[in-house]
């Protein structure tokens, strides 16, 4: 049951991040600069639903860490590919958040406004592509995780939990 619970809950939190990425980038930036151009509205909101993406990305690599050190993949070098790739996740996140902190740090106090234009664009750019690596690196894991979720269940006797 623990097995289960474990999987489920990481499948939701994977969901929740890569499902919410995909459907902002995709869907809601789109609509939203359409609607309210690509100035300061649109910044604002996409300044706040960044935080929960990440918080999310967060959530699903604390889920994923307990998955992979508890699934029983009989795969060694599946299993070193999700560690890396996890840390890896882990670094990226850490950009991310730091990237966050320095294009607030380049708007006025209210954050309604960007101050200094050209580093701004320029840390957004490598926000941007951190942010696309970050999601790339989750759909290796997704991968992975299935992979060795599949070969844990056909050989109870692999690695110990």
């Amino acid at each position: 049951m623990l097995i289960l619970a474990r999987r489920f809950l990481l499948t939701q939190a994977l969901l929740l991040w890569q499902g919410g990425f995909l459907f902002y980038s995709a869907v809601v930036v789109p609509i939203g600069t359409d609607v309210l151009g690509s100035g300061a509205a649109q910044g604002v909101i996409t300044r706040r639903v960044t935080d929960w993406l990440n918080a999310a990305g967060l959530v699903y690599l604390v889920l994923l860490a307990w998955d992979v050190a508890a699934t029983r993949d009989p795969a060694g070098r599946r299993v070193a590919a999700r560690w890396w790739l996890w840390i890896g996740s882990a670094a990226l996140l850490y950009l991310l958040w730091y990237f966050h902190l320095l294009l607030d740090f380049f708007m006025d106090p209210g954050g309604q406004s960007v101050q200094m234009r050209r580093p701004f664009l320029f840390v957004h750019g490598l926000y941007l592509w951190t942010s696309t690596l970050h999601w790339l690196f989750g759909l290796a894991l997704a991968w992975l995780t299935l992979a060795a979720w599949r070969a844990a269940d056909r050989d109870p006797g692999g690695r110990p939990a």
